[in-house]
C-alpha cells in the first residue's frame, strides 16, 4: 500500500510542477513590478483590459450589445472595477493587500 502510495506520488510529481509552473506564469502577466506578488493596483490594470475590449465604441460603458451573451444591464468601467476590487480582497486570503500565485489562482470565495 505504501508502495503504492509513493508510485502515484512520483507520478504525480510532474503534473504538480507543471500546476506550479503555470501559477507563476499567470502570476508574471499580472506582476509588473516583478515581486512575486500581484497587488490591487495590478490587479485592477490586468483584469480591467478585458472591459476595454469589450468597450467596442470606447465610451466608459459596456451596453447589453457589448455584453458577454448581447444582453444584460449596462456596466460602467467603475462598477466593473469595484467588483474587481472585490474579488481581489476575496482572493487576498493573507489580508497582505498582495497577492501570491495560490491566492491568485484560487476561485474566489
Amino acid at each position: 500500500m505504501k508502495r503504492r502510495l509513493a508510485l502515484a506520488a512520483l507520478w504525480l510529481l510532474p503534473l504538480a510542477a507543471t500546476a506550479q509552473d503555470s501559477r507563476e506564469a499567470y502570476l508574471r502577466q499580472f506582476d509588473t513590478g516583478g515581486k512575486d506578488c500581484v497587488n490591487e493596483a495590478e490587479y485592477l490594470a490586468y483584469m480591467s483590459r478585458g472591459f476595454t475590449q469589450m468597450d467596442r465604441n470606447h465610451d466608459g460603458v459596456l451596453e447589453p450589445d457589448e455584453l458577454p451573451g448581447g444582453h444584460g444591464k449596462p456596466v460602467t468601467l467603475q462598477e466593473w472595477q469595484a467588483n474587481l476590487r472585490r474579488q481581489f480582497h476575496r482572493l487576498d486570503r493573507h489580508h497582505n493587500g498582495c497577492l501570491d500565485a495560490q491566492e491568485l489562482t484560487a476561485p474566489p470565495g
